[in-house]
């Protein structure tokens, strides 16, 4: 082949590949213009309408879906701020006003009227109690009572028809199950959290009490608890309340992985006893434990590895009665299986003086089953009650009789009926006046009289009615 054939050619090759090239790429760009919609977003609905995926929520297992336990319990937590000493002080170095300390916690519905659960820890020592709703209605609160040695209060607010989280069962819950917790952790309202079951029955040494009663049967979860969801709702995934978050562990104040809320068949008994006692109702054994482990086994000559050993028993107590000795190891309670003290302790804190449970211990490598009746801490079986002086600061109190109510329309009141000097005297309020709120919060009963009053510091607001029937409003400096 010539040169000139060869360069002939190649300069028509060239030719053909330049104008190819120019082809292709006017086709390009012609093809990049040539689409037929003007709505990106409604090009993408036609694109995900041929595909499987539709929502997240359909790719979650089933029984996994969070949304609707989150729908049902969000609506019944609620955001509690406590107030302390009451009153505003003003700094006159720098010059600012400051309002009443105060903290804020969260709390739990459980009844349609206005009784809610929190921890003891959350209304503590407080002066006044505000109640936001998840609708941001508010609410002042009212202790109907407390229990340090569980970290629970119930408190009251004056609604009806209220959205509450239905009890459930925390004996059914097991490790590795999911949870929701939901709360108001650094004031962030109706904040819902997820995290599995990681232990039952765990002691994290929190509570005190002086006569060593504190109980500690926590159920251990991985699901983000910090500051502000003391006092709401665990949750199992019908949305309904297996316990009330208590505590995180944490080196820094804030959440570290684990957290801790007080199981939901302890909440039960003790909401009960506050609402109809005022005040817990312990039944006990009267016995000191310890949790078993090899190396007490082997010390003891025992030939189990868990339960709860029997260092002492008390004389006239409830296990001397029913038969059990120095020694025993302690198994189970009411058909529950025992292996550590704080499972022990939740079991028979579930009861009240004179309940009979069923204790089954081992002896000697026997098992042996006995009934064994309650008592309580003054080793009687009767259920205590609080009791409440009449005199407060000066005035005597007694409670609105029968005619008293009908008479001025009362559902309660405390009747001053002498008068000291003191407080009351000093702001002009005279015997007969009938004190009916303090501070916005009703009194109805001397029990309520001294609940609010317990903390207060500062100016308080005394609303009533006088003999007459005409209204009294007082403002008194209780320092």
């Amino acid at each position: 082949m010539s040169k000139r054939s060869l360069f002939t050619i190649v300069l028509v090759s060239s030719v053909l590949g330049a104008l190819f090239s120019a082809i292709l790429v006017a086709s390009y760009f012609e093809s990049s213009r040539n689409y037929n919609y003007t709505s990106i977003s409604d090009h993408q609905n036609a694109l995900v309408a041929k595909t499987s995926f539709k929502d997240s929520i359909a790719v979650v297992p089933k029984g996994l879906n969070f949304i609707s336990a989150a729908n049902k319990v969000t609506e019944a937590v609620v955001h509690i701020r406590s107030l302390y000493n009451g009153g505003s002080s003003y700094n006159p170095i720098n010059g600012i006003l400051r309002g009443p300390a105060q903290s804020s916690g969260s709390g739990v519905i459980i009844s349609d009227d206005g009784f809610i659960v929190t921890n003891h820890h959350v209304i503590e020592n407080s002066s006044e109690i505000e109640v936001i709703l998840s609708d941001n209605r508010s609410y002042f609160g009212k202790i109907v009572g407390d229990d340090p040695t569980t970290d629970l209060a119930l408190i009251k607010i004056d609604a009806i028809d209220l959205p509450f989280v239905p009890y459930g069962n925390s004996d059914d819950i097991q490790p590795g199950e999911w949870v929701l917790a939901v709360g108001n952790p650094f004031d962030l309202n109706s904040t819902v959290t997820a995290g599995i079951v990681s232990a039952k029955a765990r002691n994290i040494g929190i509570l005190r009490d002086r006569n060593n009663l504190q109980i500690e049967s926590f159920i251990q979860t991985d699901a983000a608890v910090n500051p502000g969801n003391s006092g709401g709702a665990l949750v199992n995934l019908r949305g309904e309340l297996v316990g009330i978050n208590t505590a995180i562990a944490t080196p820094n104040g804030s959440y570290a992985g684990y957290s801790f809320a007080v199981p939901v068949t302890l909440v039960k008994k003790v909401m009960d006893d506050l609402l109809e006692f005022g005040r817990v109702q312990r039944g006990l054994l009267g016995i000191r434990i310890g949790d078993v482990n090899a190396r007490l086994a082997e010390a003891q000559g025992l030939k189990v590895v868990n339960g709860v050993f029997v260092s002492y028993v008390n004389d006239n107590s409830s296990a001397q009665e029913a038969g059990i000795h120095q020694g025993d190891v302690i198994i189970g309670i009411n058909g529950h299986k025992i292996t550590n003290v704080s499972e022990l302790q939740e079991m028979v804190a579930r009861n009240r003086p004179g309940d009979e449970i069923e204790v089954l211990y081992i002896r000697d490598g026997n098992e042996v089953s006995v009934m064994a009746t309650l008592r309580n801490t003054e080793g009687t079986i009767e259920v205590l009650r609080n009791e409440y002086d009449k005199e407060l600061s000066g005035a005597v109190f007694e409670e609105l009789s029968n005619d008293d109510r009908l008479k001025y329309d009362l559902a309660g009141g405390v009747k001053i009926t002498k008068l000291k000097e003191g407080k009351w005297k000093e702001a002009g309020i005279t015997p007969g006046f009938i004190i009916t709120k303090i501070d916005k919060i009703d009194i109805e009963d001397i029990e309520d009289l001294h609940l609010v009053m317990k903390n207060k510091k500062g100016g308080i607001l005394v609303e009533g009615i006088y003999i007459d029937g005409e209204k009294g409003i007082f403002g008194i400096d209780w320092q």
